[in-house]
């Protein structure tokens, strides 16, 4: 390993897949270490993982970093949101988490947004319109499903809070993470004790909240960890604020994130609150907001197209007029937890290329239809685009998400953006900068720009027209009520 210039930090982006760990320079932004480690998800009608799975990937990813993690001054985590973790009195996990593309509390979401006097109430309260993905209706689930559970949990962490506190021994967590929970009231940035009330959860079982900025706690000295004793802690936060913060992203700039899931968002200086629920309105890791709409169904649900087809994912042919939408694991934008996917306008002439170029449009026309809604009135639309995520250097997804958007798009060469993110805030908490600041130091967003292509704006709208068509269809689904 090369001299660093400055000190070293740790970032951890900790997803549903796997754990990954950077050492990176604190002065320049250089990667000195990495590694990963994967954990597993559950199958069948839930998704689940036991949290001890990415303790045992965090120390992994970190040993393999060897001696550079030794030297680390600081370390932060970034972790998958809304996930439910339920600790017993021992800290030890009550049951396997559930994840954030769990959909199995459709049901105690609609009936709590009913309960608290509509969506209007809710985006107000809170700054969304919780859905399934959410936290509170998890907990919901769980009270109402596995009560003996509920009973036996005497702590309610986020994955990135478990993992911050298994190096800490604090229960904290950070307003970004908390803003997906549901119970986290955006007006007042503390727990709405009466949404808590209502779902059954005392608010002495959540961690917590520490500020921007702040220190969570120093490493414990009761692990296997190449870490120094009194290594800092810095808040974590979720992975999408991670991933702006990685950016440093400005307001009005609009990212589009293809992984596992998709998401838009864009950092912005005002209160968010859309009643319709395709935006939640989180809070960013700074002190900002960071509205969002997330899909479920992005990569891996293309992936699966490609491999149904015997077709590798760039073999995409244009032409034809066949929609596919592609929500194979229920949907979030647009709210269709119970719904599969759809195929229209298969033709005898139709090619399998085709059908996977229409997998593609269909993941990407649901990203795109929010993105107006994400974006400040004021926004300028000539901004280029920020292409990141495992999807973002294909040349299929670059592809579509010009023709569909029309906008100019930006792939950023900086990989793991959301563990740069991270190590940015750990950064910060040794040099007093704004975590933003650091990674634009660093230069993580620079990138070629493709320039803007006309729009597709007859794909976009035959998409909508099916979406539209089908939509009893789509809301009844495959499953029983």
């Amino acid at each position: 390993m090369s001299a660093a210039e400055g000190p070293l930090v740790v970032g951890v982006d900790s997803s549903t897949q796997s754990t990954k760990v950077l050492v990176v320079d604190a002065a320049t932004g250089r990667v000195v270490a990495s590694g990963q480690a994967p954990h597993t998800v559950s199958g069948g009608a839930g998704r689940e993982s036991d949290p001890r799975q990415w303790w045992d990937a965090l120390r992994a990813a970190l040993h393999s970093c060897g001696e550079a993690a030794h030297e680390a001054a600081a370390v932060s985590v970034a972790g998958q949101q809304h996930g439910l973790v339920t600790l017993d009195g021992r800290g030890e996990p009550v049951r396997p988490a559930l994840l954030w593309n769990d959909v199995r509390s459709a049901p105690q979401a609609r009936r709590l947004v009913a309960e608290l006097g509509g969506a209007t109430a809710w985006s107000e309260r809170t700054g969304s319109v919780p859905g399934a993905s959410f936290t509170v209706t998890k907990w919901a689930w769980l009270a109402e499903n596995e009560p003996e559970a509920a009973r036996s949990t005497a702590a309610v962490r986020l994955p990135h809070d478990y993992l911050t506190g298994r190096l800490t021994g604090e229960g904290t967590t950070d307003r970004g993470d908390a803003s997906g929970t549901g119970w986290w009231a955006s007006a007042t940035e503390t727990y709405d004790e009466d949404i808590l009330g209502r779902v059954g959860l005392d608010p002495a079982l959540l961690p917590r909240l520490v500020r921007p900025g702040e220190v969570a706690g120093t490493v414990r000295d009761v692990h296997d960890l190449p870490f120094s004793k009194g290594t800092l802690v810095a808040p974590g936060t979720g992975d999408n604020a991670a991933a702006a913060l990685g950016l440093g992203l400005r307001p009005g700039t609009p990212v589009l994130s293809l992984g596992t899931s998709g998401t838009v968002y864009a950092v912005s200086v005002h209160r968010p609150a859309d009643p319709s629920g395709t935006v939640a309105g989180f809070a960013d890791a700074r002190g900002d907001w960071l509205p969002l709409a997330c899909t479920l169904n992005c990569t891996l649900a293309v992936d699966r197209i490609a491999a149904l087809l015997g077709r590798d994912r760039e073999a995409v042919e244009p032409g034809g007029a066949v929609t596919l939408l592609p929500y194979l694991d229920g949907e979030r934008t647009p709210n269709l937890p119970d719904a599969s996917g759809l195929l229209h306008g298969l033709r005898h002439d139709t090619t399998a290329g085709q059908l996977l170029q229409a997998a593609y449009d269909g993941a990407v026309h649901s990203l795109l239809g929010a993105l107006d809604r994400v974006l400040d009135q004021d926004a300028d639309r000539t901004t280029p685009l920020l292409l990141i995520g495992g999807g973002a250097r294909g040349t299929a997804w670059q592809q579509t998400v010009r023709r569909l958007s029309g906008r100019p798009v930006q792939v950023p060469e900086a990989r793991e953006l959301v563990a740069l993110g991270a190590a940015a805030q750990a950064a910060a908490l040794l040099t007093g900068e704004d975590p933003a600041a650091v990674a634009r130091r660093w230069r993580t967003a620079d990138g070629p720009v493709l320039a803007a292509v006309e729009r597709d704006d007859t794909t976009l709208a035959r998409i909508s027209g099916v979406l539209s068509d089908a939509a009893p269809l789509l809301e009844r689904g495959t499953r029983n009520h």
